[in-house]
């Protein structure tokens, strides 16, 4: 946060004021491969989750690899896409490969760290480019809320969030459910996930960034930090780590919370919350996540829909209330285990536990079903429950199919964007320590001129001014 005033004044009226010009120079391309059975697809970030993405995507039989773009090309966690698609054209600069390729590809996905969806984002908009992209849609604020207005502005280009459970059983059941009648009138619920977390074990009291370390050989440091302000390199900081700083990723919030409250923000119409109070911020620092995290959410009335409040607990020791008749939560196989490792039987599934007028629901992460607690109740009702529909694609098909105007996607922008921007505000909570009043109507934060800074962050660095333009 070491900007000057004046910088500082000057970059957030051009975010804010910013209507112009578009994020890069370019018409939309639409579906230019009219009547191609496949979407050339060009991929950035290429290992670890990104790798994953490519071969979901990929495994539907609906994508044609095209490009493949990583800052770390040949490092040992891309080898096996190398090796999945050694004749595809190789960049570790994502705007070189638009520049070389942009009239090839129609799509793009991104598995990239939190911090750098931001910019590759803006410019495939830009480009009239489809984008898969993973959550959380972007590590600020304001980046999210300029994603949602290029897409706004670019209607023919199709955005979908990567919360792969948004596509699967959960989903329909939710929705179905609602529309049914049997989630009504829901005022509050427990979203929880403690899982061990890579800064489990980090010591709480430092006063500085990890010292500097030799860079990789394969690795371009400089276009990794994108448009962040910079840092000396550190090997805590890439493949994964990143998650762990405020500077760079959402914690376990913006990691975990697209998979547990989707559903539940979407089709109980939350939007933005009023207020994020911090109940428990263990080990709390200035660089990284607290080892443990209570936040109460608090959204209010919409129509008929009664106030809801969000508590969200996450770390190793930081389990919620189970409310009586909860029974017994077994190791759902819907659950993919975190990065970290596998899940703990011992410990409670991520999930969520929804509090209405006359039912209580419990349900896991990702596609994971909702049931009806005590088991009793759900025997009575269980006659009452309406038919729900099987998902026609899965997420990435979902997308693909999207991109051939077959389809919708169900995690588009406007979708996943809100919800983003409650982890958004959520994070600002934990980094902060304070409780953030926000102004749903304005989006500002009334409650600390600090806090409201930070829904927008210091400046880019010189050369990334252009992606906050739309």
């Amino acid at each position: 946060m070491s900007v000057n005033n004046y910088s500082r004044r000057k970059f957030l009226r051009d975010a804010l004021l910013a209507s112009a010009a578009a994020a890069t120079p370019g018409l939309l391309m639409g579906r230019s491969f009219a009547g191609a059975d496949k979407v050339n697809l060009a991929c950035v970030g290429i290992g670890n989750r990104g790798a994953e993405i490519i071969k979901a995507l990929y495994d539907t039989g609906l994508a044609n690899i095209v490009a493949l773009c990583d800052v770390d090309m040949e490092a040992p966690h891309t080898l096996a896409i190398l090796k999945q698609f050694p004749n595809v054209p190789r960049f570790k600069d994502f705007r070189q490969m638009f520049d070389k390729m942009g009239n090839q590809i129609e799509a793009v996905s991104i598995g990239t760290p939190d911090f750098s969806h931001f910019p590759i984002t803006m410019m495939a908009i830009g480009l009239g480019k489809h984008v898969y992209v993973e959550k959380p849609m972007a590590r600020t604020f304001q980046e999210v809320e300029l994603m949602m207005k290029a897409a706004a502005k670019h209607p023919k280009v199709v955005t979908q969030m990567g919360n792969q459970g948004h596509s699967e059983a959960n989903y329909f059941q939710f929705k179905t459910w609602k529309e049914a009648g049997i989630i009504k009138d829901v005022t509050a619920i427990t979203a929880h996930m403690n899982s061990a977390r890579r800064w489990h074990g980090w010591n709480p009291k430092i006063t500085s960034f990890p010292a500097a370390e030799p860079i990789p050989s394969t690795l371009d440091w400089d276009v990794w930090q994108m448009q962040t302000q910079g840092h000396q390199f550190n090997k805590d900081f890439v493949n994964g780590q990143w998650r762990c700083w405020f500077d760079f990723g959402m914690g376990a919030l913006g990691d975990w919370g697209a998979h547990i409250l989707d559903t539940a923000h979407e089709f109980l119409d939350l939007g933005l919350p009023y207020e994020v109070d911090p109940l428990r911020l263990d080990g709390h620092n200035n660089f990284f996540y607290p080892m443990s995290t209570t936040l109460s959410f608090k959204f209010p009335k919409r129509g008929a829909m009664p106030p809801v409040e969000i508590k969200w607990y996450d770390g190793l020791d930081n389990l919620p209330p189970i409310p009586a008749g909860y029974g017994v939560q077994g190791l759902d196989p819907n659950i993919p285990p975190p990065s970290t490792g596998a899940m703990q039987p011992a410990k409670l599934n991520p999930g969520k536990i929804i509090y209405s007028k006359d039912l209580t629901f419990k349900g896991g992460s990702h596609g994971s079903t909702l049931s009806i607690i005590p088991e009793e109740k759900a025997k009575e009702m269980a006659s009452k429950l309406p038919t729900v529909p099987t998902t026609p694609s899965n997420h990435f098909a979902n997308f693909l199919k999207a991109c051939k105007g077959e389809e919708k996607t169900r995690s588009s922008f406007a979708i996943a964007g809100p919800l983003s921007q409650v982890f958004c505000l959520g994070v600002l909570a934990q980094w902060t320590g304070e409780k953030i009043v926000f102004d749903r109507n304005k989006k500002i934060i009334t409650s600390s001129k600090r806090a409201n800074e930070l829904l927008i962050g210091p400046p880019p660095r010189k050369g990334w001014e252009q992606y906050y333009k739309v």
